[in-house]
């Protein structure tokens, strides 16, 4: 609470908490003294004057009812409507070989929730893994559909990469190929599901957050922002970092970036 609040002091418009096992926060202290990741966000949002709060990747299962709840209450007024759940695969047989805590319909359990309690203007971002070992073609198959059937707003997309030491640094490996050809077929189905999740607010406007310039961007006489509910955008004319802003969304760019400009 100390840092939120020098953080607030400092001009801090955005802050985000993140961490390993995030959404565990609090579980490792004993007695009454406990807490939990939801009543540490209620009294950020509550008990100091911080504009937005963001939260950074959360487990699936860890998005119990009181976190929930706190996103259909504070949603879009304070907390950002974008929640990230790491899901690695959409293959309940390759999810029970990772040791993963959930199957497939626990997680569009909670996407669903997440969905009611936001509305559909949340932004909805995960984690998948290609060429876990073993992984069939089927089972890929079963991802790609699991994919396709929940509303995504971007996908964070990795290969299988055996870490040395581990049980699986030995594990057969999926040729080259077949990974790639994997790998590109995801590429494919991230930036549909993107683009589509992004048309939608062309002609709205959105509140968004100012952010530090790339050198190209600021040449075109541009800043780049990013909405309270993590869709990127570029926004014509140069402004400084860290202004909370309303902006009016025109379109999306070549590479499907929001593009916009600032309201009044």
């Amino acid at each position: 609470m100390r840092k939120v609040e020098s953080f607030v002091a400092a001009g801090g418009k955005e802050l985000v908490l993140s961490g390993i096992n995030l959404g565990r926060w609090g579980r490792d202290v004993e007695g009454s003294s406990r807490e939990t990741l939801a009543g540490l966000v209620r009294k950020i949002l509550q008990e100091t004057a911080l504009p937005r709060l963001r939260l950074s990747s959360i487990e699936p299962m860890d998005w119990d009812d009181a976190l929930i709840a706190l996103m259909r209450e504070f949603g879009g007024r304070g907390l950002a409507r974008h929640a990230h759940l790491p899901l690695q695969s959409g293959s309940d047989a390759v999810l029970r070989r990772m040791h993963r805590r959930y199957r497939p319909w626990h997680y569009a359990e909670k996407v669903r929730a997440l969905v009611d309690a936001a509305g559909p203007d949340l932004t909805l971002g995960a984690d998948v893994m290609v060429g876990f070992p073993g992984e069939t073609n089927g089972e890929f198959e079963e991802t790609l559909a699991f994919v396709r059937a929940l509303p995504f707003g971007y996908l964070h997309l990795f290969p299988f990469s055996a870490r040395p030491g581990t049980p699986l640094h030995a594990a057969a490996k999926l040729e080259p190929a077949v990974m790639a050809e994997r790998m590109a077929k995801l590429r494919a189905l991230a930036a549909e599901k993107s683009e589509s999740h992004r048309r939608r607010f062309v002609g709205r406007p959105l509140e968004a957050i100012t952010l530090h310039m790339p050198a190209a961007l600021a040449e075109r006489g541009w800043t780049t922002a990013l909405t309270e509910n993590f869709l990127p955008v570029e926004l014509e004319g140069c402004q400084s970092a860290n202004r909370l802003v309303r902006v009016q969304i025109n379109g999306l760019s070549d590479e499907s970036a929001l593009q916009g400009t600032t309201l009044p």
